[in-house]
């Protein structure tokens, strides 16, 4: 190996907790002229309340190359598995699309 590709490999350490993930089913993205900020939410049916699990801040050149690297993974997915169905309007969940509960 070249010392010059030496030079551009960089170590990432993913441990055992991270490597398990957090499921999300709502991103909220709120900005100020220096950062982004990404609320990853998990609503579950029938709860009123719903925790924010994990916070992602990154600067706006940082947001810029997410946007550009989820689109070519989407594209790829896309290619692979046949497009992904429209959500439709972004909202916030409530009940899933499931009966409503009475009392």
């Amino acid at each position: 190996m070249s010392e010059e590709n030496q030079e551009n490999k960089l170590n990432i350490e993913l441990s055992e907790e991270i490597a398990e993930g957090i499921y999300s089913n709502l991103a909220i993205i709120s900005h100020s002229n220096s950062e982004f900020v990404i609320d990853f939410v998990k609503v579950m049916p029938g709860m009123p309340k719903a925790k924010v699990k994990s916070r992602i801040l990154m600067t706006p050149e940082h947001a810029k190359r997410l946007l550009l690297a989820l689109d070519d993974n989407i594209q790829k997915f896309e290619a692979k598995n046949g497009k992904i169905k429209d959500p439709g309007p972004a909202g916030i969940p409530m009940n899933f699309g499931g009966p409503t509960a009475e009392a």
